[in-house]
């Protein structure tokens, strides 16, 4: 018996020890995203988990945080010493990371990516600073005008505006007691930065900086776009000041506003919260001004930053992000919000499990027309050909969403409200 018992001992000891060596032979990376609805972060985590089953030498684990929190979380964590491997960013951010001492360059990666997918240049762009990219672009985002055709023909007009000038008028005739011609966000946030930057492009107003890294806020064309924005507040609804991401699709859905300008992620939950259905989601391009306008939007290039200084812990990384944008995984990533996620590679274009989404499949016509859009898309501080390193702290103050409030709160024209925003951005570069 005693025999038995050392013999179930000595057993036990060496499963503990293959055990134990299992999991220091394990590489563990840690990922934060930002992407927090729950049907995304659940899409993402099973994608996560696929990888891990697949690579049982790593173990990817995903954090979420929050987009209006993460600049601070990050630099915090990084003064702690306890960063993620792997964060997700946008091009503004990407610089903030790189500012606080984050960061290594992914440039052979892109390039054998770019060999195996070919990546679009609007989307790898915004990373190539200092004669090296820095992160790896996942996906891409842009917004278009999002109408309600039930509500359009119940108003007797038959057609979506596509000028600045059809625009209002069409969003002051909706107008009415129990509704409002539509929802614009003019909060201090990155909604509003991003609704307000899709207008300037259309206006030409799209160059934050000169090719020297001038602030040239302060043109006609700004003051014009402003012009707009004041009067499409005037017809959405008086708390617009505190609207970001989310108001303007509940009030389109709920039919107490009759247009909106935001990206892709209006499709999946339309008929549910609607009550209507999916024909009555209508989507065109942002209107442009009839004279001297040209197509534009704002694009975002979605991507991931490596962090991580353990070379297992980079060759992890690798892995991971070259899983994602393997085609027969790409697909499922993206379509963790249908319509949202673009490709920003070619071989995404036939992604597997892209088309085969149902909301993607019901919506495709206007998922083409988003992608097909994008070539028009720009961003922000990434527009002039370079890199300009001052967005970053004008972005963390939503210096744009900034002006539109001058003109709501403090009742500036919008003149007054461009020359406005050209001081501070000039400030929040000089570091005053």
């Amino acid at each position: 018996m005693r025999m038995m018992q050392r013999l179930h001992y000595v057993v036990l000891l060496l499963v503990g020890l293959l055990l134990v060596g299992s999991t220091q032979a394990q590489t563990q990376l840690v990922v934060w995203h930002q992407e927090q609805p729950p049907h995304r972060v659940e899409r993402w985590d099973r994608i996560a988990a696929a990888f891990n089953e697949q690579h049982p030498e790593y173990n990817v684990q995903l954090q979420v945080q929050d987009w209006g929190e993460v600049y601070r979380r990050l630099a915090a964590a990084a003064a702690a010493g306890r960063e993620p491997d792997i964060v997700f960013v946008i091009p503004d951010f990407a610089l903030t990371v790189r500012g606080i001492g984050l960061g290594h360059p992914v440039t052979g990666l892109i390039a054998r990516l770019d060999a195996e997918h070919t990546f679009f240049d609007a989307a790898v762009d915004p990373y190539w600073h200092q004669e090296e990219y820095w992160a790896v672009p996942l996906y891409g985002m842009i917004q278009v005008l999002w109408y309600r055709k039930d509500i359009f023909a119940e108003a007797g007009i038959t057609e979506p505006p596509r000028t600045w000038e059809e625009l209002v008028d069409v969003a002051r005739q909706l107008t009415t007691d129990d509704r409002f011609g539509i929802a614009v966000p003019a909060g201090r946030n990155l909604a509003s930065d991003q609704v307000i930057y899709s207008f300037m492009v259309t206006a030409g107003a799209q160059d934050l900086f000169d090719e020297e890294c001038n602030v040239v806020f302060d043109t006609p064309e700004t003051a014009a776009t402003l012009a707009l924005y004041r009067d499409l507040l005037e017809v959405s609804p008086p708390d617009a000041t505190s609207f970001a991401w989310g108001e303007p699709q509940a009030l389109l859905n709920a039919g107490i506003t009759a247009m909106a300008v935001e990206k892709g992620q209006y499709l999946q939950p339309f008929e549910e919260e609607s009550g209507r259905p999916g024909e009555d989601l209508g989507m065109v391009r942002i209107p442009q001004p009839a004279e001297g306008g040209q197509e534009g939007t704002i694009y975002y290039s979605n991507a991931a930053m490596v962090l991580t200084d353990d070379p297992a812990k980079q060759e992890a990384a690798y892995a991971f992000l070259e899983f994602i944008l393997d085609p027969a995984t790409y697909g499922d990533f993206l379509t963790a919000e249908p319509g949202l996620f673009i490709p920003v590679t070619q071989t995404g274009l036939d992604a597997e499990g892209l088309w085969a989404d149902p909301v993607v499949s019901q919506y495709r016509e206007y998922v083409e027309e988003m992608i097909a859009y994008s070539e028009y898309g720009g961003l922000f501080g990434f527009t002039s050909g370079i890199v300009c390193e001052a967005i970053a702290p004008i972005s963390q103050q939503n210096l744009l969403a900034q002006t539109i409030q001058q003109m709501v709160t403090a009742g500036l024209s919008p003149e007054e409200a461009a020359s406005w925003g050209q001081a501070r951005m000039e400030e929040a570069v000089r570091g005053d």
